[in-house]
C-alpha cells in the first residue's frame, strides 16, 4: 500500500500536464522511496519504465531496446536492438500516449552513464534539437546523489540548464511516516519514528500485528532480519574504509558532536575525519547543525557547529545493535532488548521528539497559526546569564552554556518563539517554564513568546499561565 508523498506526486502530475517537453531529474539517497513513487505516478498512464543495471554498455543498450520496443512502437517491426543511444533516445517520440505525454522513466540513470560517459552529451544534443519541442516526459532518477549533482546538474556539464524540473527527494516527514502505524498509541508512534525515521523501506519492516517491543526484537535486533544488516550493507555499497566510518558514526551516536570530540574519541587524523564526515553528509547520514540566528561568519568556523546523525535508524543501530553485536550474533535479541534497549528507549527518543516538535511548529507556521510568520525554525545553544549573590552579599552576572529545543524567528528577529520539549513520564511544571524564560536574554529588543511541549501533560498551575502556549502529545500528533 502506498502512503504519503502527496507533494511529490502533485509535482510530477503538474509536470506531466505542463505544455512542451519535460525533462525531470529525481534523486535522493537509497531506500527513500524514489522508485515506488515513480511507479505510483505512472500506474494509470501509458509509459515505459526502465531500471538500469551495472552492466557493460552493450548489454545496457540491448536490455533498454527490449524494454522500449516491447511497448509496441513502429520501430519494433524492423529492429531488435537500437544501433546507438541517439537512436534509442529518439524513440521516445514514438511511445504510446493515449492523448497524454509520451512517458519514459529511467531509474538508476547513473549506472547507464557509468557504462557510457557520453550519454549526457547525447541527450543534451537530442534535447536541444528535438525532444524539448515534443509532447514527451523523460524522468531521470538516481540514488548516487554526488553524481547527479556534480555530473548532471553542475554548470559545466552537458545537461546543465536542460532539466525542466529537479526534485531532491528526502525521507518522509513525521506526519507521513506515522501513517504506517495506525494502531499504535501516540507515544508508540513517536518511539517507532525515533527508531525508523522516515525511510519507507524501514517503516514497512514493522508488522502492525506485533507490539512495538516485539517489532524491535524481531525486526531490528534479530540476526537475519532485513534491518539487522541494513546499515552495514548500505555503508559497504556507498563507501570504502567502512571500519573508519563505523568508528566515526559510533562516536557521534554516543554524543561526541564536535570535531575535536570525535578526534579524541576515535584518534583518527583530523584532516581525514573531515573528509569522512563530508562523505557522510553527502549521503545524508550525518548533518552539521548551527545555532539558530547564526551568521555566515559563525557557520564558516569549524568550532561552532555540531555534528549529529541525521538518519534515525543509523542512530538506533549504532546505539543498540553495533554496541551489542556479540550478544546479538549469539541470538540473544531478547536479552539485549530487555537490558539495553527498553530501559533507554525514552531517553533515546527525546532528541527525536524535539525534532517532531520543530516539525509541528513549521506546520503551524505554514497554516498561519503562529503569532507571527517565522522565516526560520531550529534549535539554539549558546551563553545565557544569571545573577548570583557573592559571599560578601554583592550581586554578580554569571554566564553559563545552555540550549533551547525550539527557536522560531521572523526575518528581522524582532519576534521570537522559544520552546522546550519534555519526553518524560512526569508533567511539565511552572518551574520548567521559568527555566525556559531564563535561558535566552541576549535579544532584549525582540518580543519573546514561549511554548512548552509535553508527553505527559502539564501541572494545573502551569495550565493557568497565560504567558505560555502548551501542547500535549495528542496536539502534536494530530497536528
Amino acid at each position: 500500500m502506498f502512503l504519503g508523498r502527496e507533494n511529490e506526486l502533485q509535482f510530477f502530475e503538474d509536470k506531466y500536464n505542463a505544455s512542451g517537453g519535460q525533462l525531470v531529474v529525481l534523486y535522493g539517497r537509497r531506500r527513500v522511496g524514489k522508485t515506488e513513487l515513480l511507479h505510483k505516478f505512472c500506474e494509470d498512464k501509458p509509459h515505459v519504465f526502465y531500471s538500469c543495471r551495472e552492466v557493460a554498455d552493450a548489454k545496457q543498450i540491448k536490455t533498454f531496446s527490449e524494454r522500449v520496443l516491447s511497448s509496441g512502437i513502429p520501430a519494433a517491426k524492423y529492429v531488435n536492438v537500437f544501433a546507438d543511444w541517439e537512436t534509442a533516445f529518439r524513440s521516445i517520440t514514438e511511445l504510446p500516449s493515449n492523448g497524454g505525454k509520451k512517458l519514459l522513466i529511467i531509474d538508476e540513470f547513473p549506472y547507464m552513464c557509468k557504462g557510457n560517459p557520453s550519454i549526457p552529451s547525447i541527450l543534451q544534443n537530442l534535447w536541444d534539437e528535438t525532444l524539448k519541442n515534443e509532447n514527451i516526459m523523460l524522468i531521470l532518477c538516481g540514488s548516487a546523489m554526488s553524481f547527479i549533482e556534480k555530473e548532471l546538474l553542475s554548470e559545466e556539464k552537458p545537461l546543465y540548464g536542460r532539466a525542466t524540473g529537479i526534485y531532491k527527494m528526502n525521507e518522509m516527514p513525521f506526519y507521513d511516516a506515522i501513517k504506517f502505524f495506525p494502531n499504535y498509541s501516540y507515544e508508540e508512534k513517536v518511539l517507532a519514528y525515533s527508531i525508523l525515521g522516515g525511510i519507507p523501506h524501514y517503516l514497512r519492516q514493522f508488522d502492525q500485528k506485533l507490539s512495538l517491543g516485539e517489532n524491535i526484537v524481531k525486526n531490528t535486533l534479530r540476526k537475519g532480519c532485513v534491518l539487522y544488516s541494513e546499515v552495514e550493507f548500505l555503508l559497504r555499497q556507498e563507501l570504502r574504509e567502512t571500519a573508519m566510518y563505523n568508528t566515526i558514526i559510533e562516536a557521534i551516536a554516543l554524543g561526541n558532536t564536535q570535531l575535536n570530540d570525535i578526534y579524541t574519541k576515535t584518534q583518527i587524523d583530523k584532516a581525514k575525519i573531515s573528509v569522512y564526515i563530508k562523505n557522510l553528509i553527502e549521503l545524508e547520514i550525518v548533518e552539521r547543525e548551527f545555532p539558530m540566528l547564526s551568521g555566515d561568519k559563525e557557520k564558516a568556523s569549524s568550532s561552532r557547529g555540531v555534528y549529529r546523525i541525521n538518519d534515525n535508524f543509523f542512530r538506533f543501530w549504532f546505539a543498540f545493535v553495533f554496541t551489542n553485536l556479540s550478544d546479538l550474533e549469539a541470538g540473544d535479541s531478547q536479552g539485549v532488548y530487555k537490558h539495553f534497549v527498553s530501559p533507554q528507549l525514552n531517553e533515546f527518543a527525546a532528541p527525536v521528539f524535539e525534532h517532531i516538535c520543530r516539525e509541528f511548529v513549521r506546520k503551524l507556521n505554514r497554516e498561519d497559526r503562529l503569532p507571527f510568520r517565522a522565516s526560520k525554525v531550529g534549535r539554539w545553544w549558546g551563553k545565557a546569564y544569571r545573577t548570583e549573590i557573592t559571599t560578601a552579599g554583592k550581586t554578580k552576572r554569571v554566564s553559563y552554556e545552555t540550549e533551547i529545543d525550539i527557536m522560531a524567528a521572523d526575518k528581522s528577529a524582532k519576534n521570537i518563539l522559544l520552546g522546550e520539549c519534555k519526553f518524560r513520564s512526569s508533567e511539565v511544571t511552572q518551574g520548567d517554564y521559568e527555566k525556559l524564560v531564563g535561558k535566552y536574554t541576549s535579544a532584549k529588543s525582540a518580543k519573546i513568546m514561549y511554548s512548552l511541549f509535553s508527553k505527559s501533560g502539564f501541572t494545573k498551575g502551569l495550565e493557568k499561565n497565560k504567558n505560555v502556549s502548551l501542547y500535549s502529545l495528542a496536539d502534536i500528533i494530530k497536528g
